[in-house]
């Protein structure tokens, strides 16, 4: 199993191009099978979530074709990928399949509404925390499905189709409003999704859905407004920037010193996120290629955050403002209010001898001068570059262990970071 080596304590300075959003690509592909035209998604990114997701899609009868390079391109530039689900031929999503990646379960809402039933197994996935499907089972019982639980798989059907319903969540989810979403397009009647989320890779999803045919108001808002229509057709579309790397690089920057550009970022995506990153003493301008993240030689601050639903701070950027902290001048405090438990991080922070203690859904965050590298070991996708973060600033030699947690989430992330002088790398089984 790889590991990735870091011998901290150099400066970052130089070029970053940030990848096409995971948390936008997933559902993008998996709304493919609304439609038997062809899907053309630009800027995917080569993560091991997506070929996952290929597989998966594979197995229902999905066909897809990889564009080559064209001239002038890097390897690390989006892929653009042409997905084709003219005929379905198995509307089963297996659980060995399933298992692997959480967001696979959301093909239960295009299989229904296009082929009327699904039998899909109940989904893995990071372990921080339950989050349910309950939620996605209650909008699709609501446009009209029938779901009954059977050996772990979610037996879904439809036989006379979906139909418009008002659909309220009783709490802000990202993976609901998706499933609604696709399935709602294709639903006899109007649907009103209301507390629905209001993430950009929402808008995303709704962006293409549109492309393709669907009938969508107000997806960035709390209240969307879907009229169903009888087909979708084929589209292209690209893949918005990531947010989530986007936050990362900025955080590493910021913890490590020094002047990267992270190349087409949109500060808009994470506006709250960099607003943090500035309150710890960097300084964030956007510019003509994307968003510039400086710190020369003043001292990391400590900062008060609490994780929520967007435009709030996001969950999947506080394993690593956690690490940014553990060399602030002061306390930190960080309180997560979307998974109950997302701080396995904490524990293999403390390695490196960060001080950080918890409190309830807190984590107070004592500053310490200096970090001392380890052997630590990646419990989930966020957590893992999280030890990244803190290896990059830290002194002598850290291991990363079970890095396959990073290939999920980062592209080529050993590559980007040594191109601004990290001491990075990759080392492969026996090395």
């Amino acid at each position: 199993m790889d590991r990735i080596r870091i011998v901290g304590g150099e400066r970052l300075n130089g070029v970053i191009p940030i990848s096409g959003a995971k948390n936008a690509a997933l559902p993008l592909m998996i709304a493919s099978l609304l439609t038997d035209g062809t899907l053309t998604l630009e800027n995917l990114p080569r993560l091991a979530d997506v070929q996952a997701l290929m597989r998966i899609l594979g197995n229902h009868g999905v066909d897809y074709s990889i564009e080559g390079k064209r001239f002038g391109q890097s390897g690390e530039q989006g892929r653009t990928i042409h997905f084709s689900a003219r005929q379905i031929v198995d509307t089963t999503a297996p659980y060995e399949l399933v298992s692997k990646m959480r967001a696979s379960f959301w093909v239960i809402a295009p299989l229904v509404a296009r082929m009327g039933e699904a039998k899909v197994s109940l989904p893995g996935g990071c372990a921080i925390g339950t989050r349910p499907v309950d939620f996605l089972l209650m909008a699709m019982e609501r446009l009209g499905a029938k779901i009954d639980i059977d050996g772990g798989y979610a037996v879904a059907k439809a036989k006379n189709g979906l139909r418009g319903a008002e659909i309220a969540f009783p709490k802000v989810t990202v993976g609901g409003t998706h499933v609604a979403l696709m399935a709602a397009s294709l639903a006899h009647g109007s649907s009103v999704l209301h507390n629905a989320a209001r993430e950009p890779e929402i808008v995303d999803v709704a962006d293409c859905l549109v492309k393709m045919g669907a009938k969508i108001k107000g997806a960035g808002t709390s209240t969307i407004e879907i009229t169903g229509v009888p087909r979708l057709s084929g589209a292209r579309h690209a893949v918005l920037p990531d947010r989530i790397e986007t936050g990362t690089y900025a955080m590493a920057v910021a913890m490590t010193g020094g002047d990267v550009t992270l190349q087409g970022a949109r500060a808009d995506l994470l506006q709250s996120a960099l607003d943090t990153i500035v309150q710890t003493g960097a300084q964030i301008t956007e510019t003509n290629e994307g968003v510039r993240v400086y710190r020369n030689g003043g001292a990391i601050q400590p900062v008060d955050v609490t994780t929520e639903p967007f435009p709030g701070f996001p969950t999947d950027l506080q394993a690593q403002l956690m690490a940014l902290t553990t060399m602030a001048e002061g306390v930190s405090r960080i309180t997560e209010t979307i998974f109950e438990n997302r701080f396995m991080h904490v524990q293999e922070l403390a390695r490196f001898g960060a001080h950080i203690r918890l409190d309830g859904d807190s984590a107070i965050v004592e500053g310490v001068k200096r970090l001392k590298g380890a052997p630590v070991m990646a419990t989930d996708l966020r957590a893992s570059v999280s030890l990244v973060i803190a290896a990059l600033a830290a002194e002598g030699e850290t291991i990363v262990n079970r890095v396959y947690h990073l290939d999920r989430g980062f592209e080529h992330l050993e590559n980007k970071l040594s191109r601004c002088g990290a001491r990075i790398e990759r080392l492969s089984v026996g090395d």
